[in-house]
């Protein structure tokens, strides 16, 4: 029995996978893999994800050079849910931000506020390729 047996992809044929840096536990992203993805970055060794709002196969890092290099793949109890721990190469976060989760909700919920640097503007990130 093949470890794709015990996924449980859903009716789109995605399923999350939770983004963790392996050396701090840091949670930096969540994004959706098909068997496809998944299967290459098995292969490659760097995160492959299927994005539905593009509804296109992509490697993190393709556009800004800041790739994942995967240290662990591991599934949950019920088989829903990916959890991959990287080496993470420059920021996660297309804003530049080390995470994607770099905002924390104050104030009952109304308000928010960016809890850690921006290491690199967009406009830094993108122009470089």
């Amino acid at each position: 029995m093949s470890f794709y047996d015990k996924l449980k992809f859903d009716g789109q044929g995605l399923i999350p996978a939770i983004i963790q840096e392996q050396k701090t536990g840091r949670v930096l992203m969540m994004a959706y893999m098909n068997q496809a993805s998944l299967e290459k970055t098995i292969e490659t060794g760097k995160t492959h994800f299927w994005s539905r709002s593009r509804q296109k196969f992509w490697m993190k890092g393709e556009s800004s050079g800041h790739t994942q290099a995967v240290k662990d793949i591991a599934f949950d109890c019920d088989g829903d849910t990916l959890l991959i721990q990287v080496e993470q190469i420059g920021a996660a976060c297309h804003e530049g931000y080390q995470s994607c989760f770099f905002r924390s909700i104050r104030e009952a919920g109304q308000q928010f506020q960016i809890t850690e640097p921006q290491l690199q503007t967009p406009e830094e990130i993108y122009k470089k390729r």
